[in-house]
């Protein structure tokens, strides 16, 4: 099996039912502290293969999920299970230039690759009167983690935080946070159980682009269920001030 760095990426991660950590009851978590309307616009920004869309069509079962991805692979995975249904639209597009309007904008793990104020800030135009952003966020639990976890993560995100330094960069952007929750082990083991499987269906033949892609999500899986206790997702549901 041949590939290249990127192709070992996606070649991994083709036909995973999502792409971070998260679960339904995030989605109707968020729901409810928003106060969202059966009839709510939403836009799932940054949706991967769709694992979300579901949840935010129960959580609006009389409104309508604009999701968007900028790679086309996922994108191409979520329409063959949405194209049918008019409640969906499907983009390939920029999480940095989502357009109309939207009573939430749910984005989740993702918004690190804009940065939290960044994203908050842009996303700012699209939202309705009285509509939120909800995301998740990867941050510390703990003002000193454990080598491990913390060489994992400043390799990966050498801009993570904690609870205040979202907060700050929320206030920063000119939000109110309006409640917060942290994601279970339930939504980390949703997103890591399905890779387990296809690691273990990969390593034979894998060469060594393959590999190292292999043993990077091996080992990303195995420090958080090591350390779960020093980092996690926080889910953010915030409004503009």
């Amino acid at each position: 099996m041949s590939s290249d760095p990127m192709a070992a990426f996606f070649t991994l991660h083709s036909d995973l039912p999502r792409e971070g950590p998260g679960e339904a009851a995030d989605v109707a978590w968020a729901a409810k502290v928003a106060n969202l309307s059966p009839t709510a616009q939403i836009a799932d920004v940054a949706c991967g293969p769709g694992g979300d869309i579901a949840a935010l069509l129960q959580a609006a079962p009389k409104g309508h999920v604009s999701a968007l991805d900028k790679t086309a692979s996922f994108v191409t995975a979520a329409r063959r299970d949405w194209r049918e249904d008019d409640r969906v639209t499907l983009l390939q597009a920029d999480m940095a230039r989502i357009m109309n309007s939207y009573d939430m904008i749910w984005c989740a793990g993702a918004v690190y690759f804009m940065g939290v104020e960044q994203a908050l800030r842009a996303w700012r135009k699209s939202l309705k009167p009285g509509g939120v952003v909800a995301f998740s966020e990867v941050c510390w639990f703990t003002d000193a983690p454990s080598e491990r976890p913390k060489a994992l993560w400043e390799a990966q995100y050498p801009g993570m935080t904690d609870a205040a330094g979202i907060a700050a960069q929320i206030t920063a952007a000119g939000y109110e946070t309006v409640e917060t929750r942290i994601l279970s082990d339930a939504a980390w083991e949703a997103y890591f159980r399905p890779i387990d499987a296809r690691i273990a269906a990969l390593r034979p033949g894998a060469d060594a682009d393959l590999t190292a892609v292999l043993d990077e999500a091996e080992e990303e899986a195995a420090c958080w269920r090591a350390h779960r206790d020093e980092f996690g997702y926080l889910l953010s549901v915030v409004r503009p001030r």
